[in-house]
């Protein structure tokens, strides 16, 4: 099996076509959808993990890419500069992996990269901006 994490751009035209369902039924492709904004007449943003063959998956990828729909590689990570962080929590009650934890009694935030599904709603959540995303080096594909 092969999985990637992608973003998915939709034009506005095409939000309201069910083209991610299309990916299991004709491409026997499986997705969980870790983060999306996909609203009507206006362009739709979705992040998801894509799993399946290399074969299926590329096809897959192409016939996103033929429905006009912008194909991205999920090629970033998120990184908390420790420095930054006051340990208040605010990331953790919008992580929904639990790769933002609290080590008790301590009261430290914990964060396990492992876990992170990159939807980047720790992002804007963390008031002294501890947590940011970064472009890494991993190839698309």
């Amino acid at each position: 099996m092969y999985s990637k994490i992608l973003i998915l751009r939709f034009p506005a035209t095409e939000v309201e076509k069910p083209i991610v369902c299309y990916l299991v039924k004709d491409y026997d492709l499986t997705f969980n959808i870790l983060n999306a904004a996909v609203l009507p007449r206006k362009e739709g943003v979705m992040v998801l993990e894509l799993i399946g063959t290399r074969k299926n998956f590329r096809d897959g990828v192409q016939y996103l890419k033929n429905q006009g729909v912008q194909v991205e590689n999920a090629s970033q990570e998120i990184k908390r500069i420790k420095i930054k962080c006051t340990h208040c929590g605010a990331c953790i009650a919008v992580c929904p992996t639990g790769a933002l934890s609290i080590q008790r009694p301590e009261m430290i935030v914990e964060f396990d990269q492992k876990k992170c599904s990159i939807c980047e709603l720790c992002v804007p959540a963390c008031p002294t901006r501890a947590m940011e995303t970064r472009p890494t080096n991993k190839a698309f594909f």
